[in-house]
């Protein structure tokens, strides 16, 4: 299992990426940037930042261990030269969701949703990785961050618009979707 990895997502007017668009989809927003920077390692805010999230991505949850060594056979790292699209698309979940037990956020999750199998139809043209940040007394939950290259879009909406419409979104109460080209 890989270590923990900090990371910070710092918006303003200086980045490795462009901010193309940004979109609330529940809840509040974020303010309006042209930039994002990513800081891996450390938790790390850039000068000037607009807003800036925090996140740590460690070993992989609601996994049972056949479809973790499923996702690690296909899943591609992060920085393939050919992904010059991202996405960072920050989620709160709702009280309702958290005052579940851990196995039955795992029915809704893979059971009624097929969050696991959905992600798994895209692998390995898109590269994801989640960091968690609810424990950090941050705005989001999950800080969820995409990779691909600019053929795979279509690919990449087909995605989003099914995990959107499974059980487990209806306990989504804040989500904002930040479309990213690397500089």
């Amino acid at each position: 299992m890989p270590p923990p990895v900090r990371v910070t997502f710092s918006s303003g007017d200086a980045g490795a990426y462009r901010i193309e668009s940004m979109r609330t989809l529940a809840g509040d927003p974020l303010a309006q940037a042209t930039h994002l920077g990513v800081s891996e390692g450390v938790w790390q805010t850039h000068d000037n930042a607009v807003w800036s999230l925090r996140g740590v991505s460690g070993h992989v949850r609601y996994v049972e261990r056949a479809e973790k060594q499923r996702l690690a056979a296909v899943t591609p790292p992060l920085g393939r030269p050919e992904a010059t699209l991202a996405a960072l698309i920050p989620i709160r979940k709702n009280e309702a969701w958290w005052n579940l037990a851990q196995d039955e956020r795992r029915a809704i999750l893979e059971a009624q949703s097929q969050h696991i199998a959905i992600g798994m139809r895209y692998l390995p043209a898109i590269a994801r990785r989640l960091s968690h940040s609810r424990e950090l007394g941050e705005p989001f939950d999950f800080l969820t961050w995409f990779e691909y290259a600019p053929e795979h879009t279509g690919h990449f909406e087909e995605l989003l618009q099914t995990l959107r419409a499974s059980a487990e979104w209806t306990f989504v109460d804040r989500e904002v979707d930040i479309r990213l080209r690397r500089l």
